[in-house]
């Protein structure tokens, strides 16, 4: 791509971002759906302005990590720790039921592959954190007990994510159900997700150490970027890099570290201040790419809204995908129903990790037109009717 085409792409995403974000602010809407909406109409869905590319997705990637860093900043850690084991099983059912029960139905009852119908599950399994933490954080909820149970749920999510895609791709290359592979990667996984708290916590204390004898402006800012690139190959490397699903793990692991990291800095609240002024305005700019990223790789035009088989298989796998999510909250005990609507709620969308699934199955050759025109469906309600339902039910709770 040339220098001067990126420099308009870029334009044209962070002004129609801005614009779209704030518009529908304006009218009462969640912002995020307005950058997805920019997305969708800049990509092949709308007037196909704008093609997804490396560049795009690595500045995505940047976005998310730095609001997930936010996140980190301002997270309880007291209440994340007691809300541990009720995100353990929200975690676990809202993956496993939707991977055991899409992968069954779409074998035993709609005739598809033993590889197609594992690869549907494991689309439906992992919760896009992004979306959902950046709509709790614009209605002033990300200190909520929902948010400490959504943010553990959703980062175990990822994890379990990583886990399968791995078992379904080495299942797709050898056509045997060795264990191997996703044995290994599973291990590698879990040391990451041991090590990286550890790692983050002495990082952050260094990082408030150095920054007290510093002589040159803009060290907080520079070594936050600097280690988040840092720990993003990291984690690419403990994920499993000679398979494409690599590019999953980065971001399900890479999000292990840094929301550690951000917690890890609040022992000293004038330190705290210091970090969120200084890191604030950058993860402001790049955040909205993020969202425009994922409205890009919708690819609306795939759907054939005329086939009674698509829409069989679209309505069965979507309900599906938000009962599987929905009713895992209603497992929790000493919890009020209202509380339970919106943590399943807020575990519903699927968002960009659904999408690098259907990517990897589409690019692979394992999922057909069809299928994929499906989960796409599928990924996109599930991304865009949750923020509307949550912004009205933190109402009611209110009211």
């Amino acid at each position: 791509m040339d220098v001067h085409n990126f420099f308009l792409i870029l334009f044209l995403i962070l002004i129609s971002a801005r614009i779209l974000g704030e518009l529908f602010a304006r009218l009462g809407i969640p912002s995020v759906l307005g950058e997805l909406c920019a997305g969708i109409l800049l990509g092949v869905s709308g007037f196909g302005l704008v093609e997804v590319n490396d560049v795009l997705k690595i500045l995505a990637e940047i976005g998310i990590l730095l609001l997930l860093f936010e996140i980190g900043l301002d997270t309880d850690i007291e209440r994340l720790r007691q809300a541990g084991g009720k995100a353990i099983i929200v975690a676990l059912f809202g993956a496993v039921f939707p991977f055991v029960i899409s992968a069954f139905l779409a074998y035993y009852l709609f005739g598809l592959t033993l590889l197609v119908s594992l690869f549907i599950g494991g689309t439906l399994t992992a919760t896009s954190i992004g979306i959902t933490m950046r709509v709790l954080k614009d209605l002033q909820k990300e200190h909520s007990e929902v948010a400490q149970i959504v943010i553990g749920a959703a980062v175990l999510d990822d994890i379990l994510g990583v886990i399968v895609l791995v078992f379904i791709y080495d299942y797709a290359i050898t056509q045997t159900l060795s264990l191997t592979n996703t044995l290994n990667t599973t291990v590698f996984i879990l040391l990451f997700f041991l090590l990286a708290p550890a790692v983050a916590h002495f990082t952050s204390h260094f990082m408030k150490k150095f920054d007290e004898h510093k002589k040159v402006p803009g060290f907080i800012p520079t070594l936050i970027i600097a280690l988040i690139a840092l720990f993003a190959y990291m984690s690419h490397l403990f994920g499993a890099p000679e398979i494409l699903g690599s590019f999953a793990a980065g971001i399900a692991l890479s999000r292990r570290f840094i929301l550690p990291f951000g917690m890890g800095l609040q022992h000293d609240e004038v330190f705290l201040e210091k970090v969120k002024n200084a890191i604030t305005p950058i993860a402001q700019m790049f955040t909205p790419i993020f969202f425009v990223m994922v409205g890009l790789s919708m690819n609306l035009k795939v759907i054939d809204f005329t086939s009674m088989f698509f829409w069989s298989l679209a309505l069965t796998f979507l309900s599906i995908a938000v009962i599987g999510k929905y009713f895992g909250a209603f497992l929790l005990r000493k919890t009020s129903a209202l509380k339970k609507a919106l943590i399943g709620i807020s575990m519903i969308p699927r968002g960009e990790v659904g999408l690098i699934f259907a990517e990897v199955g589409r690019v692979n050759g394992i999922l057909d037109d069809q299928i994929y025109a499906v989960l796409i469906f599928v990924i996109i309600v599930t991304t865009i009717a949750p923020p509307f339902l949550l912004k009205w039910l933190f109402k009611y709770e209110e009211g």
